[in-house]
């Protein structure tokens, strides 16, 4: 299915020093990303923000359509870049190969312009909302309460939360949509906090019949919806009950599964690949992650060994999508070498196809095997837990007579390249990975 990098981290344009120039950062990445295997970007909400307490990250919308060219919330560009910025970050982007994936911010908006008594209510509640585009202006009734509307599933903080039954504001979020599709060239949604709205809105952006020069154009859709497994899927199979265009989620609950494998001494393998995961139960639907954005509280990012989590997202099914501070800040990416995120993504692209057995598990060694499809031939993933000693096991795979290399590799205390395999007439085949470290073995 490819690979989604998301090209931002919380307050990166003042944390890299790349205020208002963050379009710009990406766009001098994009080749190399796309030489990597990369196929999809997810960007940042592109739209002029509330920014109450300086420059926003744009999950406080003002004006969805001040793309960084409207003087307005106190600048012209947004905390990336301005909208020709924007523009070229789009285009070289298309003709690299990747697709562009927008972060949809419909729950709630910020920074009124005026205050205004909501009449069922009778309090007053910043809601007039006059954006300089004169696009989809806002009053009281195009949020929560509404004459429309007397449900709200979920708040996001006091921000003021548009109400979707309300026919205007649903035709304006269409509009919306087919504007980021057809003329600015999105390829698809990333849905932010869609726990605050029904998920009809989800499956009617889905759904809609987009036009793209002159051909029709189907976008790609993910949704945040950060809680168990069973909960993720009951809204998930709720949003794509009539869709022809099904929506993803990503996997929250196999992201803490990793962060246990990586954070917490002697977390059992056993756990990792049968706890409850979207990606277990439903491995179409998911998009797999190791951090994000939101992850940055204290306690909740991964601090130990984080190549052995992209290692496993980056060696199963689902759509993975890599963390850009993780990638560049921390160095994971570890180019022109076997040992990092770059050599992991590799794999997956040329090897990663088919679906997943599982070869040998036990609390400390994981050995599975992709049996290929398509183009992608398939591979063997083996998984060491133990820290003391590289560690191996005889399994039968789907390959008799083959002669195996490694392709990726790490270990926490070990980067010694593993010794190449092969099976016999039966398929039988012994595999290793380092001290607390992985490796990925393809046909030779």
């Amino acid at each position: 299915m490819g690979v989604m990098m998301q090209t931002f981290h919380w307050d990166c344009p003042r944390e890299d020093k790349k205020e208002f120039q963050w379009w710009n950062y990406i766009h001098s990445e994009i080749p190399a990303l796309a030489k990597a295997g990369f196929t999809s970007l997810w960007l940042p909400p592109i739209h002029k923000a509330a920014n109450l307490s300086g420059p926003s990250m744009g999950y406080d919308p003002y004006d969805y359509y001040d793309l960084g060219e409207f003087d307005q919330k106190g600048r012209i560009p947004t905390w990336f870049g301005t909208r020709s910025e924007l523009e070229k970050v789009i285009a070289s982007a298309h003709r690299h190969g990747l697709s562009l994936i927008a972060d949809i911010v419909i729950n709630h908006n910020s920074g009124a312009d005026l205050q205004e008594i909501n009449p069922i209510t009778g309090q007053p509640r910043w809601t007039v909302f006059n954006p300089k585009s004169e696009k989809f202006p806002r009053n009281w009734e195009s949020f929560h309460p509404s004459m429309y509307e007397s449900w709200d599933a979920m708040t996001f903080g006091d921000l003021p939360d548009l109400s979707h039954r309300n026919p205007y504001v649903y035709a304006e979020i269409m509009k919306l949509m087919r504007w980021l599709i057809e003329e600015i060239g999105f390829d698809g949604f990333r849905y932010d906090f869609v726990k605050g709205y029904g998920a009809n809105t989800i499956t009617a952006i889905q759904e809609y019949r987009y036009m793209r020069d002159g051909k029709p154009f189907v976008p790609y859709g993910v949704a945040e919806y950060w809680d168990s497994a069973s909960n993720t899927l009951h809204w998930v199979n709720e949003a794509n009950f009539s869709n022809s265009n099904p929506v993803d989620a990503f996997d929250f609950p196999l992201r803490e599964l990793l962060k246990s494998l990586c954070d917490q001494y002697g977390f059992s393998l056993k756990t990792l690949v049968n706890g409850d995961s979207i990606l277990k139960a439903q491995p179409q639907s998911t998009v797999t992650f190791v951090e994000n954005h939101d992850l940055r509280d204290e306690g909740r990012p991964i601090t130990n060994d984080k190549l052995l989590a992209y290692s496993y997202i980056l060696t199963h099914e689902g759509y993975p999508c890599v963390f850009w501070k993780d990638y560049f800040n921390y160095n994971l990416a570890l180019r022109d070498t076997p040992n990092g995120i770059d050599a992991l993504v590799g794999a997956h692209e040329k090897y990663a196809g088919g679906n997943t057995s599982v070869l040998y598990l036990s609390d400390d060694l994981y050995i599975m095997q992709r049996g290929g499809y398509g183009d992608k031939p398939g591979l063997i993933y083996v998984l060491n837990n133990r820290g003391d000693n590289w560690q191996g096991e005889w399994v039968n795979t789907r390959w008799p007579n083959a002669s195996f290399q490694p392709v990726a590799w790490w270990g926490k205390t070990d980067l010694s390249r593993p010794v190449n395999q092969s099976t016999g007439p039966d398929g039988r085949g012994q595999f290793f990975a380092p001290a607390r470290g992985y490796a990925v073995y393809v046909v030779k």
